[in-house]
């Protein structure tokens, strides 16, 4: 074994090297969920910035730093405060901040989001079929992103106006009623974040064919 080692320290090296990178500087994260539809789909790879919010020990959730603040509208990815099962979703309201939805409508501060019909969509439910999804576009202040809605769904499309406390934050699927999000799990504690999704690095039909969609290479998540 010691043999091994020396003859192969220098891949090792790499390897450790390699680890404490994703850990701490950039990573990758695999689309496995239908929650941030149509933004983010089942077989997507989405390049992480883990150095947006914080500068952390690697392998570990202690901050040594702050780099940046979330704002409203990023796409991050972050350990749940239920299980610490990684999710992605989005920032929708930041620490300070008065939120409540009401019939599917978020109002913040008191100033309502706005929406567009974008079209139509359909969206498969295991062990229901497929279903008719709502795409539209939500305003939030300067913040605008698409999301969808599915009305035949059994949701949380309503909770009481609540004020985010200080370091933390709430998260909401762009796929509003097919989401596991703070409506479920909670506010998110800023030390839990673990960076901004910024773009698609690669993805595939991992539900059809296997073939990469090669359209969705290097594309932005932000819209323009």
């Amino acid at each position: 074994m010691k043999t091994w080692v020396r003859a192969n320290k220098g891949f090792l090296l790499f390897l450790a090297l390699f680890g404490v990178f994703r850990t701490a500087v950039a990573d990758w994260n695999p689309i496995p969920s239908a929650s941030m539809h149509p933004n983010l789909l089942e077989g997507d790879v989405v390049f992480v910035n883990r150095l947006a919010y914080n500068v952390k020990v690697p392998l570990t959730d202690i901050v040594i730093g702050h780099t940046g603040e979330p704002q409203r509208g990023d796409i991050v990815t972050f350990s749940s405060p239920a299980n610490g099962t990684r999710l992605i979703k989005r920032v929708i309201a930041l620490p300070g901040d008065r939120v409540e939805m009401r019939d599917e409508q978020l109002i913040i501060n008191g100033q309502p989001a706005g929406y567009s019909a974008i079209g139509h969509g359909t969206e498969a439910i295991e062990g229901v079929g497929e279903l008719a999804a709502v795409r539209v576009d939500e305003t939030l202040g300067a913040s605008s992103h698409a999301i969808q809605f599915l009305p035949q769904v059994k949701a949380r499309r309503n909770f009481a106006p609540l004020v985010v406390p200080a370091g933390e934050y709430m998260m909401l699927g762009d796929n509003r009623d097919n989401s596991a999000d703070s409506r479920y799990i909670g506010l998110v504690p800023r030390a839990l974040l673990i960076g901004r999704a910024e773009r698609v690095l690669a993805s595939a039909d991992i539900q059809g064919n296997w073939m990469p969609r090669t359209e969705r290479f290097g594309m932005s998540l932000y819209q323009k």
